[in-house]
């Protein structure tokens, strides 16, 4: 094969490097980057990752994902060499990141009965907490975090298919968010939006009981003053922004979008900003976080 034709071939592999915490979902997530088609290959020692991608392009796989949690303990030690190597060879590795609160885990590494790779003699948490300042390097620069911690396997597999499923990868993916600030701030946002501003359909008695899915909740919010301006100033931001997070090699964004408890506003704003953005030929899902918890 000629050396021009070599070096394109190498230039549409993509890795996915899915970490995080344990029993925040790494194994569901894997799972559906396989059924999405990618090759997947579990605990793969780091140092020989360069030479399975160079293996993965010759054998004409173009998406690679490689899953990597502190069993590999080596990895973290050997990160920055071995994401140099990688460059060198024409790869820049995206990082899925799996988050979840303690709590949570907790709760799911009992439910497994299995103690936590890092817990040692001690406690759970204690686990927990090593991991947590172990992996704090890989977090801080992943291109994807996806909390878990309020999602079942199937609205972690519909976040993992819109992130990583089907074609335009040249363009920013956005995930919008609903949630309340009564329950907290999405840990996972790349932006937060508070839309607080607008009338509550809360105060009206035949609103109070739908939600922003809802016509009439969707009419109303979308019907105050400062719901259209607010809508156009964040397309037009979003705009500014996805051209930079682009550049940065960054494809993925999620926009959290909060009001009181998360019911009428933000996810009426969330639903009608993603069909904007769908219209404009922009991949946009929407996730309610606390959608039920009122």
């Amino acid at each position: 094969m000629p050396a021009a034709a070599e070096e394109a071939e190498e230039a549409e592999l993509r890795l996915v490097v899915v970490t995080g915490m344990s029993g925040a979902g790494r194994s569901t997530a894997a799972d559906n980057l396989e059924d999405l088609g990618w090759y997947v290959v579990d605990n793969l020692p780091p140092n020989v990752l360069p030479e399975v991608c160079r293996q993965a392009r010759q054998n004409g796989i173009a998406r690679l994902a490689v899953v990597l949690d502190v069993r590999t303990r080596s990895f973290f030690e050997q990160l920055a060499t071995m994401f140099a190597d990688l460059a060198k060879v024409g790869t820049l590795p995206e990082i899925l990141y799996l988050e979840a609160s303690d709590d949570v885990i907790v709760r799911r590494q009992e439910s497994v009965r299995r103690p936590h790779p890092l817990q040692g003699d001690g406690r759970l948490l204690d686990g927990i907490t090593r991991e947590r300042e172990l992996l704090a390097t890989l977090r801080a620069a992943a291109d994807l975090v996806i909390d878990t911690s309020s999602l079942n396997v199937h609205q972690l597999g519909a976040r993992v298919r819109h992130a990583y499923g089907g074609e335009g990868f040249d363009q920013l993916r956005v995930t919008l968010l609903s949630f309340g600030f009564k329950n907290g701030v999405p840990v996972d946002a790349d932006m937060v939006v508070d839309v607080r501003f607008l009338p509550n359909p809360h105060w009206v008695p035949e609103l109070r009981p739908q939600t922003g899915l809802s016509r009439p909740v969707s009419e109303y919010v979308l019907g105050q003053d400062g719901a259209e301006p607010f809508l156009q100033h964040l397309q037009g931001l979003l705009e500014v922004v996805s051209v930079g997070y682009l550049r940065e090699g960054k494809r993925f964004a999620t926009i959290a979008v909060g009001c009181t408890g998360g019911k009428h506003r933000s996810t009426a704003i969330s639903e009608e900003f993603a069909r904007r953005l769908r219209a404009s030929g922009r991949p946009a899902t929407v996730l309610h976080r606390d959608l039920g918890r009122e």
